[in-house]
């Protein structure tokens, strides 16, 4: 069900609005990196696309993730396109009036899902993105190219959510109800570095993706979390050497959802019984009214058409 092809070019002026803060600042923590070797994307994608895969999240701060990138394994690489190695991410997450997805994660439902466009702003491409769970855990990222100037809305991908939600990956209250009215919820913005390690053993190599200046925005509301990091690390099964590296610097996995915890920390009416030690525990800034509505053109960072 994975679509891998990459997304056709947009009109120049289709994702005019997106290009902002395309050129941002290289990434603080990841800063030591550039001494490692660079990947490029098609190179990563052949050799740890994993669209099925296990995932494990760490929030920590930008100083505290030096020590565990400084003893990374020399041959580890960086992901680098047009001599980047940092891009900004655009997401918009969409649900029903009811939040279905939301409280579908909230209550640990095993079949959930989430639905977003996904736009990689520095090769102004965009992707429509369904998320469900596989067997053990496992994440499955089903995906076809969106239009760039439809990011907050379904439009013509429509067809594509109804036939991933109407499989039996998903919770049987879902299950063959295309009638779902889907609108889009919350925005997300951060910038990321992806890395590639070779596989241990003869197991296949795995991706790390390390992303900083985290935003979200909904209902005209923004919340910042400057010297945040999250990093996420995403295997076929067993840990990552990059695992390891943060356990032995006493970091372990986090609870953490862009979405689900991003929309929490907006709204504290919402049941958060997952992500609550997260929230006290990093989420401390208060929200602001934002300058733009959420539910407006995807927001602006830098990124690429990466599979990551």
């Amino acid at each position: 069900m994975s679509a891998l092809v990459a997304a056709p070019a947009a009109a120049p002026d289709a994702g005019a609005a997106l290009v902002e803060g395309a050129a941002g600042p290289a990434l603080g923590p990841a800063a030591g990196l550039d001494a490692l070797a660079g990947i490029t994307l098609d190179e990563l994608t052949a050799t740890a696309a994993l669209q099925t895969r296990v995932d494990r999240k760490y929030v920590l701060t930008a100083e505290a993730l030096r020590g565990p990138l400084a003893a990374l394994d020399g041959r580890t690489r960086v992901l680098e396109i047009d001599g980047r190695r940092t891009f900004g991410y655009a997401s918009v997450y969409f649900d029903t009036p009811d939040l279905a997805s939301y409280h579908l994660a909230a209550h640990r439902r095993r079949r959930r899902f989430k639905v977003r466009t996904r736009t990689y702003l520095d090769t102004r491409s965009c992707w429509l993105e369904v998320k469900t769970r596989g067997t053990r855990g496992s994440t499955v990222k089903h995906r076809v190219p969106h239009a760039l100037d439809a990011s907050d809305r379904l439009d013509h991908g429509r067809w594509f959510v109804d036939e991933v939600l109407g499989g039996d990956a998903v919770d049987p209250v879902l299950a063959g109800a295309p009638a779902l009215a889907f609108a889009p919820v919350l925005t997300t913005r951060y910038r990321r570095t992806t890395l590639f390690l070779p596989g241990e053993h003869g197991r296949p190599g795995s991706r790390v993706t390390i992303d900083t200046d985290l935003a979200w925005e909904a209902r005209g509301v923004r919340l910042t979390l400057p010297g945040t990091v999250v990093v996420e690390t995403k295997t076929g099964s067993t840990a990552s050497a990059v695992d390891r590296l943060l356990w032995a610097h006493g970091h372990r996995p986090a609870r953490i959802s862009k979405y689900a915890t991003g929309l929490a920390a907006l709204d504290p009416t919402l049941p958060a019984t997952p992500w609550n030690r997260t929230l006290r525990r990093h989420f401390v800034v208060a929200p602001v009214p934002s300058a733009r509505a959420t539910t407006s053109a995807a927001p602006a960072g830098t990124t690429p058409d990466d599979r990551t």
